[in-house]
């Protein structure tokens, strides 16, 4: 059993002020209860720590020989709770995010940098991922919030929508573009090259399917600064998130929405039993702000 800080405590006191009385009047204990501590502290450790001298109380041998490392055991304990004070404050503390490449390139650094101003001892971290894996670390705690396309089925999650963003068709510079936005046979016509898995890409699917076509992609990609730049290059079109394509050059490709438009949403998740720190509040409350 370790060492009880408060017989250490009383311990130290007693050594100092020389008097049971006086050690108890500084903790505001009664003299019985700080004679109690000492005699368990020595029942602990089976020696003799405290004896009387005339009218004084001193250490004795072995109590001379504990001081010192009641002192540091103290000291220690003490700096413990001063490391403690700024996550017990919010002001320091780590949260570790999950997100889809779209949001980590174009909400994430906005909010992120909000956060930071706000809590300059925050250590975030984020990992990009497809929605299902990401959803599953969140689920089993390896991470703190995930930031992803909608739905993210499962009882143990808390889902927040917080951000609409057209998917549009993309297309080379210079492409003809039919009057009220290309529809699905329009498209399943064109070399296509299309994000691989997520949610992002079931809407995508089941844009197609409601009209009775299937995707048919020439090639996909993880990544949608690559299938930008291919169809920038002229190799095929693409439909992508409207969020990704804020800030493209407009001589490089053209954009239209679909015909009937389609939206996916944004979501923040967590574990429904997730305790809400001060920084995890933060981050969802600058998310919010970011798409603004």
């Amino acid at each position: 059993m370790p060492l009880n800080l408060e017989h250490l405590a009383s311990f130290i006191d007693v050594v100092d002020l020389g008097s049971f009385t006086a050690a108890a009047e500084k903790a505001g204990l009664t003299q019985p209860a700080v004679s109690l501590q000492i005699k368990l502290l020595e029942q602990r450790l089976g020696v003799k720590l405290i004896e009387r001298v005339g009218r004084r109380t001193r250490p004795t041998a072995a109590g001379c020989g504990l001081i010192a490392y009641a002192r540091r055991m103290m000291d220690e304990s003490r700096a413990a709770e001063e490391a403690m004070t700024p996550y017990r404050d919010g002001t320091s503390g780590r949260i570790r995010i999950g997100s889809g490449g779209t949001a980590s390139i174009y909400l994430l650094p906005k909010a992120i940098t909000a956060v930071k101003k706000r809590m300059p001892g925050l250590d975030i971290t984020v990992r990009i991922g497809n929605t299902d894996d990401i959803l599953r670390d969140l689920e089993a705690n390896l991470l703190d919030l995930a930031v992803v396309a909608l739905p993210a089925s499962g009882r143990a999650f808390e889902v927040e929508p917080f951000y609409r963003d057209e998917l549009l068709a993309v297309a080379p510079k210079g492409s003809e573009l039919p009057d009220g936005g290309p529809d699905a046979a329009f498209l399943q016509e064109k070399t296509l090259l299309l994000y691989e898995g997520g949610n992002t890409r079931r809407a995508t699917d089941g844009w197609m399917a409601a009209a009775g076509h299937k995707a048919r992609p020439a090639m996909e990609f993880g990544s949608v600064e690559a299938i930008k730049e291919l169809v920038a290059a002229g190799l095929g079109w693409s439909i992508l998130p409207g969020l990704a394509l804020k800030r493209d050059r407009t001589d490089r490709i053209i954009t239209s929405p679909l015909n009937p438009r389609l939206e996916r949403e944004l979501g923040m998740v967590l574990r429904r039993d997730k305790h809400l720190t001060r920084g995890l509040r933060e981050m969802m409350k600058c998310l919010l702000d970011s798409k603004a």
